[in-house]
């Protein structure tokens, strides 16, 4: 009996155990990772929240921007992960170099124009997102010193994610737990004026964040030219203009991907919008309610980041079969993520909210969000796992760039407008719609793996 259950199971997932060794080799890594990047989150939130509603509601905002360029570059670096690990599975050491080099230079671009419009225009940015004018005025002092913050930030995510392409996930944990220090203990100084310095409030925050960012370059620098023996990778590529045949296959198959994101990034400023009208109450429960969220979901991450690489290095080998397994397995997993990850909301939730100094009528509305929130986070397991890992792994970036397109533009903003700022529905509502795209992609990203249109192998460059 049980032979007969392990020989079904086998047609439709991976049982051998060094599958699922690798994937909890590269998923812990990354869910230790994560886990101090939320902390660090989640610690600002609390050190800013000390400061009153406006200062978290001015902090919270000025990030919404912020997040449109942190998005962009998780899509060139999604973009390089999809080619990199399928010519790094194909063998090709000296292709996965040249996708490094690319994806840095587009990155480095990408950072001095964001740096240019954050530092001279903060104010304007601010208000397209409230018209409150303290909030406007503490955010746009947030944003000054942000301008800095872009290009050591975005490039050492793009080289600790090139690093993990290739399997290796302790470049971006060791840079996490330096951060963790550095962000804390510059904020606890900054923020409330400590050893002797000024105290700063959100400008602070913003300063902590840059002395934390510019030390994670620094360590990615000497971690890459010093301790990384497999890629082996060096600078001087940089100065060299790409191949044509490898700008054919990033925008085949990574500039969906660029797109993807970016659009995820612009949406989710606009959702920021939506609740930055409907007042400082909904924006600081949100802010909450997010942290929240992502730590109870950053084991979805970590699966996902794994299903990304495992599957795009065994597509380069030419094992679809293979694939087409291990796409079902971390499906399945996710679905019980997603269980367990929705448990952790309720269970959690209303202790966490305790941590902040918030109204009685804020208090009421991160309840109501926090319920709904648990909600979503049942979808978002399947939703991330597939469209960030399995699908993205495998090439299927055009088709989750037009279902990106689809959920967010044409779903969750319209009916989040419309049950936020038309209907004036309750929170718990309000938050369904704004991210009802999760439960469409969950259902939706399920059927897609059922064929064999998802997988795209890479071609020779």
């Amino acid at each position: 009996m049980e032979q007969q259950k392990r020989g079904w199971l086998r047609k439709y997932i991976v049982t051998d155990r060094d599958f699922y060794k690798q994937m909890l080799v590269l998923t812990l890594p990354v869910v230790l990772q994560s886990i101090i990047n939320q902390g660090v989150n989640m610690m600002d939130t609390i050190m800013v929240g000390k400061l009153g509603e406006v200062s978290i509601s001015a902090s919270s905002l000025a990030n919404q921007f912020y997040q449109i360029y942190l998005f962009l570059c998780m899509g060139f670096s999604a973009a390089g992960l999809v080619l990199a690990s399928q010519y790094w599975g194909a063998g090709k050491k000296d292709t996965v170099k040249r996708v490094c080099d690319l994806v840095l230079q587009l990155v480095f671009l990408l950072g001095i124009a964001f740096a240019i419009i954050s530092f001279l225009f903060p104010a304007q940015i601010m208000s397209v997102y409230t018209n409150d004018a303290d909030v406007i005025r503490e955010g746009a002092s947030y944003l000054k010193v942000t301008s800095f913050v872009y290009l050591p930030h975005g490039l050492g995510l793009i080289i600790a994610n090139m690093v993990r392409s290739i399997g290796n996930t302790k470049l971006g944990l060791i840079v996490s737990s330096i951060s963790f220090l550095v962000n804390i203990g510059c904020n606890y100084i900054f923020i409330f004026g400590k050893l002797g310095i000024p105290a700063m409030g959100v400008t602070g925050a913003a300063l902590g964040t840059l002395c934390a960012r510019v030390v994670e370059f620094i360590v990615c620098i000497v971690y890459i030219l010093k301790i990384e023996k497999l890629l082996k990778y060096r600078f001087d590529g940089l100065l060299r203009l790409p191949s044509k045949n490898l700008i054919k296959e990033f925008r085949r198959l990574g500039l969906p991907a660029v797109i993807s994101d970016t659009l995820l990034g612009f949406s989710n400023s606009i959702l920021s919008v939506i609740l930055g009208h409907m007042g400082k109450e909904m924006v600081s429960s949100y802010a909450i309610v997010t942290v929240l969220d992502r730590m109870c979901t950053i084991a979805t991450m970590g699966v996902a980041s794994a299903a990304g690489v495992m599957i795009g290095q065994t597509i380069g080998k030419g094992d679809f079969e293979r694939a087409h397994k291990e796409g079902k397995s971390f499906l399945a997993l996710s679905i019980a993520m997603g269980i367990i990850s929705a448990s952790l909301v309720l269970l959690v939730g209303t202790w966490s909210i305790g941590l902040y100094e918030i109204t009685e009528s804020t208090y009421s509305i991160t309840v109501s969000m926090m319920q709904a929130s648990a909600v979503i986070v049942l979808f978002q397991s399947t939703a991330t796992t597939t469209t960030k890992g399995v699908l993205r792994g495998g090439g299927d970036t055009r088709f989750l760039m037009f279902a990106d397109v689809i959920f967010q533009w044409c779903a969750s903003i319209p009916l989040g407008y419309l049950a936020g700022l038309v209907l004036h529905l309750p929170p718990f509502w309000v938050l369904i719609a704004l991210r009802i795209d999760y439960i469409i992609k969950a259902i939706w990203m399920s059927f897609r793996m059922q064929g064999n249109k998802w997988i795209h192998k890479v071609k020779n460059v």
